[in-house]
């Protein structure tokens, strides 16, 4: 364990000279954006938040978070317009584009790193008007309540989850973000501390105190804000994970938990997937991620509901132009009849409407128990074509976010697993169609 720990510590801990690095780059952008929020009355102040702020950033890795403080007396339309002028004006020479979370922000980029501008009002404790206003307090938390060496342990958990594929805490991932590392190891004083608790949570778990009841798998609450779950944005497949993958490090320790694994597609089981790929196009991450999760759960039903059993299904976008919805069904052809279950014959008026509506079914007969039962022909009995038919025909019936239609009726191919992928639906179709040997491997 010690030495698989200090292994992880080199490829999670930045040197000095990085930090060094970075301190020139964050102290170059912070003055671009302050330059131009000082050419806006209702800005009271500039500020870095986020993992650099807080020293918890990851060796080789990390986003640089800008928050402009902006008066609480300005209308929301005006924060919006102050926040974007400044983003877009500060960053002009690093490729800029709007983002949305609950306000916009903008992005950009600058020697690999990741640059938000992000608007947030200039409240007191408690008094938010937007989600971006409790970071300066998130980080002002961490930095009174993390010495050095736990700081570290927090660079631990980051590189420990995203090494088994659950960092993050947008729609895309629905998994622990970087705060809710930070949370954790607040809580439990160690990297070790946190695997261990997670090792034995059950349903519900509550870490802190809340000051209300939240239904989630795991509660953990903000420590600045009694009334905010941040269990809410992690999946209960993900939370599932963090305890397989705590359980398998304590029992079996390994770098591998820390660089990540790289799974290939089960190739049996890629006979058996369906691929709806199309192009969309290009707005926010968050949105499109949301709308393509939302369709494939949508589309999984319609297939259930047509006979054919979905194992698993996924959704992927490559975050700029391309999205594709996945199936792993059991069969993608089903037989050509179905039978339906009627009522007892000793309910009269049931029984002669599921006769009637039935009349030109196959063959309609009564059962061994007295039910009336009735063979019917499948209209679809190829998963392709059943899909083809709703995506052409009745994607909104069939449940398809709205905002997606429009892309889909411009084009898209349903395929099959084993046919020609991009490199990110390639990635899914791992996820997919294979056993993460992380999880697992404790059995093995």
């Amino acid at each position: 364990m010690r030495t698989v720990l200090a292994k992880a510590r080199k490829i999670s801990v930045p040197t000095r000279q990085e930090e060094e690095r970075k301190g020139r780059i964050a102290g170059l952008l912070l003055g671009l954006v302050r330059d131009e929020a000082s050419k806006h009355p209702q800005v009271v102040g500039v500020e870095m938040g986020g993992s650099y702020a807080k020293g918890t950033w990851l060796k080789d890795r990390m986003d640089f978070d800008i928050f402009v403080k902006i008066r609480t007396d300005v209308d929301e339309k005006t924060f919006e317009d102050v926040g974007k002028r400044i983003g877009f004006d500060s960053m002009k020479r690093f490729g800029p584009r709007l983002r949305y979370s609950e306000h916009p922000y903008v992005e950009a980029e600058i020697r690999g790193i990741k640059v938000n501008v992000v608007p947030s009002y200039d409240v007191g404790m408690g008094q938010w008007r937007s989600a971006a206003d409790r970071s300066s307090f998130h980080t002002r938390f961490i930095l009174e309540k993390l010495d050095g060496p736990r700081k570290d342990e927090v660079r631990l958990l980051k590189k420990f989850l995203k090494g088994v594929g659950i960092y993050g805490a947008e729609i895309a991932r629905e998994g622990l973000g970087g705060y809710v590392a930070e949370v954790l190891v607040y809580n439990y004083g160690s990297f070790l501390g946190v695997l261990e608790a997670a090792s034995s949570l059950t349903p519900g778990h509550v870490i802190g105190s809340p000051a209300k009841k939240f239904g989630t798998p795991l509660v953990l609450i903000d420590p600045i804000d009694s009334n905010r779950n941040l269990g809410t944005a992690i999946s209960p497949q993900n939370v599932a994970r963090f305890i397989l993958a705590s359980r398998a490090f304590l029992k079996k320790p390994s770098l591998r938990f820390f660089t990540g694994v790289r799974r290939s597609p089960n190739r049996k089981n890629l006979k058996n997937v369906l691929v709806v790929r199309f192009r969309y196009k290009w707005r926010s991450p968050d949105i499109v991620w949301g709308q393509v999760k939302r369709a494939a759960a949508a589309l999984s039903g319609q297939l259930e509901l047509g006979g054919f059993e979905v194992v698993r299904r996924g959704a992927v976008t490559d975050e700029e132009s391309e999205a594709a919805l996945i199936f792993l069904l059991r069969l993608p052809t089903i037989e050509g009849f179905a039978v339906k279950n009627g009522p007892e014959v000793y309910r009269r008026s049931d029984a002669e409407n599921f006769i009637l509506k039935n009349s030109g079914n196959i063959m309609t007969w009564v059962g061994d128990d007295g039910r009336i039962l009735s063979m019917q022909r499948r209209e679809y009995y190829h998963a392709k074509k059943l899909l083809e038919h709703l995506l052409r025909n009745r994607s909104a019936q069939a449940g398809v976010p709205s905002g997606l239609i429009p892309d889909i009726r411009r084009g898209f191919k349903v395929l099959r697993g084993d046919e020609p992928a991009s490199k990110s639906i390639k990635k899914a179709l791992a996820e997919i169609t294979s056993t993460d040997g992380l999880l697992f491997s404790a059995g093995r």
